[in-house]
């Protein structure tokens, strides 16, 4: 156990985490966005898809709880290699700083921003503690009406504006943490660093297309 501790805890070991944790992450928003999506095939297929994740309550918190401790591995490691960073070569990291990218350089602030918003998320679509009239919704089967609280809650354009801030904020995180991922992996080097990079942005892009295509949709009242 203290021989793992110290794998784990090594400098090697926090990068593996953090692109093991990211791999998941990444795997949970595409599936995520993809089921937003259905809101385009109508209220039917989005309710449907949003009580079948419900069948198993156990399953749902259990599912909810692992991604929690995922993201927490995901930001403390973060937070670590970047104070850890700093600390060994100052002069040599203010170089690599200023010779890395926008994006990369505000990963620490994009990532905790991005925290922030998912709090939110789950305080609005979740937990219904910003919108206790959601509770109210329900469809012919007397079931969570999810479509009709999407429609509801992005037709308050300033509640739109926040999702498609942090939509962009998590699509900018993620067209630097893709590559940093797939290089934690050692995936990615300098033959595979053009091709890397470029999916990441093109990844980056389509979530950002995905999921603000939701909000965007309402607002526009394209879906009503």
């Amino acid at each position: 156990m203290k021989a793992l501790f110290e794998v784990v805890t090594s400098s090697i070991g926090k990068k593996l985490l953090m692109g093991v944790s990211g791999v998941l992450l990444v795997a949970f928003i595409t599936v995520h966005m993809l089921g937003n999506l259905q809101i385009f095939l109508g209220g039917h297929a989005l309710n449907q898809y949003a009580h079948f994740l419900k069948i198993s309550p156990e399953l749902l918190w259990g599912f909810r709880l692992a991604m929690a401790g995922i993201i927490a591995v995901h930001v403390i490691v973060a937070l670590a290699l970047t104070v850890e960073s700093f600390g060994a070569r100052p002069k040599d990291y203010e170089k690599e700083r200023n010779a890395a990218s926008l994006a990369s350089r505000t990963m620490i602030v994009s990532g905790l921003v991005i925290l922030l918003f998912v709090g939110y998320h789950i305080l609005h679509f979740t937990a219904h503690l910003t919108n206790p009239e959601f509770d109210a919704l329900l469809d012919a089967d007397s079931k969570p009406d999810v479509y009709r609280m999407v429609i509801e809650g992005f037709s308050n354009p300033w509640v739109s504006l926040v999702y498609v801030v942090g939509v962009l904020l998590l699509s900018w995180h993620l067209s630097h943490g893709v590559s940093s991922m797939m290089q934690s992996l050692g995936l990615r080097n300098r033959r595979s660093a053009c091709l890397i990079d470029g999916a990441a942005v093109v990844f980056a892009v389509v979530v950002f297309v995905g999921m603000a295509s939701v909000p965007a949709a309402v607002y526009f009242k394209l879906i009503f």
